[in-house]
């Protein structure tokens, strides 16, 4: 939800609390009778006239309770605001993990296509030199032609994120860095629970309804006083009068017993959302740690044994022998380029992962408070 629309929509909310506070008002009324009949009565000058001020008095405390059930509508629609404009930064912090997760994988496609390139040039020269069969040759023009794809799809796909993350900013293009693009220290979230809060104040919603309904149940008098004219005689003479539903208590019953449903429903589901909330945190949070310790694990044994083995076997290929072929090289090569990948798609998990939890305990919610009230 947007600023204009979160706005918009408050004020709809505070309009109607301040309709609420108006009470009934009064009516005033003209009565014309025996104006117009047969016989005695069609004479105009027997015709009688009154003129009355009538007001409906509110019992019940039914004011107040409409008003907290507006005030609690208030709350409720900025509650609503601010978890539509929390879910709005989610998919922004999305979108930026999916575009550097694009960029970062462009990259590697693009230094898998200079390394093809490379090795399908050193395959040509062994080939020119008869130290490997011609097949090597064509093998290594596959290789480059399939990592010329791949470096294609790769670009595309790394445009259409960067393309996303601007339509979300609203600017014509975005400048990632790729230092940013790293797993930080796992930190205990600051759980604001904007979820539970929202929950919490539709329960407190359904208590105030409940109390409404209460009130309504309590009938309210109308009372009229008024002066009629009688046209024979042009007297004149002063009335009052009354009135009171029936049944109130019994009419109401249904409403009430409805209203009451709801708030049971709602403290229900607040049980609820509690813990399904707080196995979604654990879950995520542990899943978060997982991809640590893999990422430092990669890091730390997978990566440095894969690069020191293509620089192996490209030492053997490149001094001209035959104990190391194509094969070899673009076989460690491969091994370098996937637990790279690996890593990346690890860092995509971790962060994607972190912005859910983000949501979950309302991360972001300073940004949104310090933005309306500026």
């Amino acid at each position: 939800m947007t600023a204009p629309v979160r706005t918009a929509a408050v004020g709809a909310a505070e309009a109607a609390l301040r309709q609420a506070r108006i009470g009934p008002q009064p009516t005033i009324g003209v009565d014309l009778e025996d104006f117009a009949g047969s016989g005695p009565y069609s004479p105009a000058r027997r015709a009688q006239s009154t003129f009355y001020y009538e007001q409906r008095w509110e019992r019940g405390g039914k004011r107040d309770a409409r008003t907290a059930v507006a005030r609690s509508e208030v709350g409720l629609t900025r509650q609503r605001a601010m978890l539509r404009a929390l879910d709005m930064l989610s998919e922004v912090q999305i979108a930026w993990v999916e575009a550097q997760a694009a960029e970062a994988m462009a990259r590697i496609a693009d230094e898998r296509l200079q390394l093809a390139r490379r090795l399908e040039a050193e395959t040509g020269r062994r080939v020119s030199r008869a130290l490997d069969p011609l097949f090597s040759a064509e093998r290594a023009r596959a290789a480059t032609a399939l990592a010329r794809v791949d470096h294609e799809r790769a670009t595309a796909a790394s445009r259409a994120a960067h393309a996303v993350l601007a339509a979300y900013l609203q600017i014509a293009a975005v400048d990632l860095d790729a230092a940013d693009f790293v797993a930080p220290a796992l930190a205990a979230p600051v759980d604001r629970a904007p979820d539970l809060a929202l929950l919490e104040a539709e329960k407190d919603a359904a208590g105030q309804k409940v109390d409404l309904e209460k009130a309504q149940a309590r009938t309210d008098p109308t009372v009229r006083a008024g002066v009629r004219h009688f046209g024979q005689g042009n007297d004149v003479a002063v009335i009052v009068g009354g009135s009171i539903p029936l049944g109130g208590q019994r009419a109401s019953r249904g409403n009430i017993e409805r209203a009451e449903a709801e708030r049971r429903a709602a403290e229900a589901e607040i049980a609820v959302a509690t813990a399904k909330r707080q196995r979604e945190i654990d879950r995520l949070t542990a899943d978060r740690a997982a991809i640590l310790r893999q990422i430092a694990g990669a890091d730390a044994e997978v990566t440095p044994r894969a690069e020191r083995a293509v620089r192996l076997v490209r030492d053997g290929f490149n001094r001209g022998g035959t104990a190391f072929t194509f094969l070899e090289v673009a076989e460690a090569q491969r091994a370098v380029i996937d637990a790279r990948l690996r890593r990346i798609d690890l860092l995509r998990s971790y962060h994607l992962d972190g912005a859910r939890l983000d949501r979950l305990t309302g991360r972001h919610l300073p940004l949104i408070t310090s933005e309306e009230t500026r």
